[in-house]
């Protein structure tokens, strides 16, 4: 009977140790594999803090190996090293660019109070030459010139132009529609210099300015008209092969006169300039030196006041000496008793003056 029951509960033992071995197979197998070890190292260190294994010897702290820092190679230079920047040209003596630096740089002065007769009548005969300033430069910048008859080559009636501020050639025929088809450009124009120093010229140094030939050059008329008072600054002849020539025709007459420049002004000349170092400073001025050095060597040189004496203490004025009294004993009732005394005239002092017979006090008494 007691057989039975241990027959019977065999297979479940035997199924149970089956699953037990099995399941020890499964986690030696998972605990081999790479895979799982990296996953569960991971696992434990993340889940619990480190504990250290009683008797285990702590694993020594490596000692860090110092990095070694590189040498450092020292730069090599360029075999082509950089230009220089481009700087302006050296000035030859004697250059219109080399005049520049001599131009003293202000500011425009207000163009209050000018107006064109400031300057003279237009076109005066300043040279006296027979021939006003406008046909003077006519004849001297046209070609194939024809003059009027009578008027000693003066007049012009007629020639062929070749504009340099345009570069275009133009036929010139004297007459009321034609004539203002060139026009007598001032270089550095007259408001231009009013507002630079010849606002404080005589009118006399201000008619040779307007005048001057070397400040003169025939011009297309509508050119002329569209510069109205620009300097360098701002307006320069649409022909560019001539503005060097223009420009420094400008520093001449500016250097001539004394007349000033501003910042921009004096810029725009060392611009175009140093295009052309070598473009000579034209002559030919009506002055030799500038109106402003002029005048100050016509002002007579101030004069030193007179020393003044030393102070001194003033010297009371002696008193007029008093009159001396009159004699009482001589007494005249009138002039006619002083005359027939012999008395008469009688004097402050006299023996028998008194105020009585002074009628008119002046000290003397019946004159």
């Amino acid at each position: 009977m007691s057989a039975e029951p241990a027959a019977h509960l065999r297979p479940a033992w035997s199924r149970a140790c089956a699953g037990v071995v099995g399941a020890v197979l499964v986690a030696a197998v998972a605990a081999c594999s790479p895979v799982a070890t990296e996953a569960s190292g991971a696992a434990a260190a993340t889940s619990s803090p480190t504990t250290a294994v009683a008797g285990a010897e702590p694993s020594p702290t490596p000692t860090p190996t110092p990095s070694t820092s590189p040498t450092p190679t020292p730069a090599t230079a360029p075999s082509n090293p950089a230009r220089p920047a481009t700087t302006a040209p050296q000035a030859p003596a004697g250059s219109a660019l080399a005049a520049v630096a001599g131009l003293a740089v202000k500011g425009r002065a207000p163009k209050t109070g000018y107006a064109r007769d400031q300057f003279g009548p237009a076109w005066a005969d300043v040279d006296r030459n027979g021939c006003d300033t406008r046909n003077d430069i006519l004849n001297r910048d046209l070609t194939d010139v024809v003059t009027k008859a009578g008027t000693h080559g003066c007049v012009v009636l007629t020639g062929t132009f070749h504009d340099p501020y345009s570069g275009e050639t133009i036929a010139f025929e004297r007459g009321q529609a034609t004539s203002s088809a060139v026009q007598i450009d001032h270089v550095v124009a007259l408001s231009d210099a009013w507002q630079k120093g010849a606002q404080q010229w005589s009118a006399q140094a201000r008619e040779q300015l307007a005048n001057d030939p070397l400040n003169l050059l025939a011009s297309k008329g509508s050119l002329n008209s569209a510069k109205g008072d620009g300097d360098a600054a701002t307006w320069l002849p649409p022909n560019k092969g001539f503005r060097c020539a223009y420009v420094a025709r400008q520093v001449a007459v500016k250097r001539s006169y004394g007349l000033w420049v501003t910042t921009a002004e004096r810029d725009a000349m060392v611009r175009v300039l140093s295009t052309c170092p070598g473009e000579p400073l034209p002559t030919g001025s009506l002055v030799t030196s500038p109106p402003a050095a002029q005048a100050a060597q016509q002002a007579p040189a101030p004069q030193a006041p007179a020393p003044q004496p030393a102070a001194s203490t003033p010297v009371p004025a002696a008193p007029a000496p008093a009159a001396p009294a009159a004699d009482p004993d001589v007494y005249y009732q009138n002039c006619t008793a002083a005359r027939a005394a012999g008395a008469a005239p009688l004097h402050v002092g006299d023996p028998g003056y008194r105020a009585g017979l002074d009628r008119d006090k002046d000290g003397v008494a019946c004159e």
